[in-house]
């Protein structure tokens, strides 16, 4: 989430293979989408939201890039713009995405209040809207502050559901609280407009197990044990929906990804949501130096035959926010229709099919 400097990447591909990272930057929070033979890309820069396009998924180093929204100084959303996602819903293309509107330093008089200290807690989210239906030729405006009843929120993502549109995003129980931070759901009338109200607003994960803790299996108090950057995953063939989600502390080597499974038909019902308890599904490989994954999306290859996983991670935790670059790697399903993710590491890997 924090500040992106510059590094050098790994080799990239030749012989029909590539090697991770995929892009020569520093880089967090990926999100990877498909449209018109091309895979679209935006991730937190902090300081504005830019849209990469490529051809190919397994190196975005030669990709176009621009920037699509440039915020104003002194607005609410100006600084510390996080994790961006741009998702096409009613054929216009949506972008969320969290800002502070003060470098993430509240004052004295505001963090007082705070159970621990809380440099977030002025994060809201936000939401652009294109212009038109082309999603590199629009021109993005702001929409609309969505409502997250004047709490902390962060890494927003639109859940789409038989049953309506949703936020899911990560809260905490109240507004100076600090930690822990959850999941938590509300419904939508619109993809601007939240209708649910904060007694409506549930939360359907906490960070209770010892692999959601910082340090693992934290037992003194609640700080830094996190639920963060839920995304929506659907098994194409058994049609199952999960949340694939971060936790524990995202500057650290034991960050990686959690998984709820909607077992139910109501999303905002937290007993419609089963969590995978037994550990991570996606997590650090210390033989080959890949830490703190997770923060990942999630796309098909260019023929669509083939799962891929975008992630970021890092190779020296020491370094932690600006030690992070992104990755990707292909995932299949178990025989319980869950995803199956591989051990992270940089290669080589086979390009993905259709390349």
């Amino acid at each position: 989430m924090l500040a992106v400097l510059p590094c050098v990447a790994l080799s990239q591909s030749g012989n029909g293979t590539f090697m991770n990272p995929i892009l020569n930057a520093t880089g967090a929070d990926p999100w990877v989408v498909q449209d018109g033979g091309y895979y679209y890309m935006t991730y937190t820069t902090n300081s504005d939201i830019t849209l990469l396009r490529s051809k190919i998924l397994s190196n975005w180093d030669s990709a176009e890039s621009k920037v699509i929204f440039q915020p104003e100084p002194g607005m609410n959303y100006s600084t510390d713009l996080w994790a961006p996602e741009i998702h096409s819903i009613g054929g216009s293309w949506w972008v969320i995405f969290t800002a502070d509107p003060n470098n993430d330093s509240p004052t004295p008089e505001v963090d007082m209040y705070c159970t621990f200290n809380c440099p977030a807690v002025f994060h809201r989210m936000y939401v652009l809207h294109s212009g038109g239906p082309d999603i590199w030729t629009s021109n993005y405006t702001m929409k609309s502050q969505l409502d997250t009843f004047d709490q902390f929120a962060i890494d927003g993502t639109y859940f789409q559901h038989s049953s309506g549109l949703y936020h899911v995003y990560s809260c905490w129980y109240s507004a100076t609280i600090s930690w822990p931070a959850n999941l938590c759901i509300t419904k939508m009338s619109d993809p601007f407009t939240v209708s649910s109200t904060l007694e409506e607003r549930q939360i359907i994960s906490e960070p209770t197990e010892p692999w959601e803790k910082t340090p693992y299996n934290r037992t003194a108090n609640v700080r830094l044990n996190s639920n963060e950057g839920p995304q929506q995953l659907t098994n194409p063939k058994t049609n199952q929906t999960f949340i694939i989600y971060s936790a524990a502390r995202s500057d650290n080597r034991n960050y990686c990804l959690g998984q709820l499974e909607l077992i139910g038909t109501d999303p905002m019902n937290p007993q419609d949501w089963k969590k995978h308890e037994e550990g991570c599904i996606f997590y650090q490989n210390p033989d080959e130096e890949s830490f703190g994954v997770g923060h990942a999306s999630f796309v098909k290859s260019p023929d669509g035959s083939q799962d891929w996983i975008v992630y970021h991670g890092m190779r020296d935790p020491a370094n932690g926010w600006a030690a992070r670059t992104i990755r990707t790697q292909e995932f299949t399903w178990a025989q319980d229709g869950s995803p199956s993710f591989p051990r992270p590491g940089y290669g080589p890997y086979k390009v993905p099919s259709g390349e």
